[in-house]
């Protein structure tokens, strides 16, 4: 099956240092193509840091989160959507340092593309 994945990850700052962000779109990239069927050159990800985010009801500092949305086009059943989820989840923790002294929130969404357009050009 023909796709697009498209990875847009979302991290508190105070997280920049430990998070190795390159390390876990080379890593995730490859693992997710082989488990959904995709051309590996289709991956794409994109890395925003938050300056500022409130966490729970206090907004404690000591906290800090990161969350994957992950887009796919539609086809893939309930089983194999979960198991990207869950994938994508302990790749993610694998590549954030412990240590940290914070708590951090790690959460993955995949989710259907509605609509999609692309066009490759060339140099």
């Amino acid at each position: 099956m023909n796709d697009m994945p498209q990875i847009t990850v979302e991290y508190s700052q105070s997280l920049a240092e430990a998070f190795d962000r390159r390390g876990f779109a080379l890593t995730l990239h490859p693992a997710a193509a082989d488990l959904i069927g995709s051309a590996l050159p289709d991956f794409k990800t994109r890395f925003h840091p938050i300056g500022e985010a409130v966490i729970g009801g206090a907004g404690a500092t000591g906290e800090a989160m990161v969350h994957v949305d992950l887009a796919i086009l539609p086809g893939r059943d309930a089983d194999t959507r979960t198991r990207l989820g869950e994938l994508t989840l302990a790749l993610l923790c694998d590549h954030i340092k412990p240590g940290t002294g914070l708590n951090i929130q790690a959460t993955v969404e995949v989710r259907d593309i509605a609509g999609y357009h692309k066009r490759v050009l060339s140099p």
